[in-house]
């Protein structure tokens, strides 16, 4: 445990951190999850809806740093190539 003021304040600010950046890391792969899972089943018409879901969550996943901002625009445009391959 920390003994220094400035090191426990960082302890708590960690702490707090990391709860939001796994929310936003579980937000991210569960719309993966969904999605692909949509794929799969050939619905096409609920993929389609649930796209802009998707790319809300990749998009904010890359922005909060989860992921570099390139691998967020590679995901989206595989998943969009993926879409249309069963439409």
């Amino acid at each position: 445990m920390p003994i220094i003021q400035s090191a426990k304040k960082a302890l708590r600010s960690s702490g707090r951190k990391k709860v939001m950046n796994d929310r936003r890391k579980k937000a991210v792969s569960v719309a993966l999850k969904t999605y692909k899972k949509l794929i799969a089943e050939n619905k096409v018409k609920e993929a389609k809806e649930f796209f802009p879901k998707v790319q809300k969550a990749l998009d904010k996943g890359s922005k909060r740093g989860i992921f570099k901002g390139n691998a967020g625009s590679r995901k989206k445009a595989r998943l969009v190539k993926a879409l249309k391959k069963i439409s």
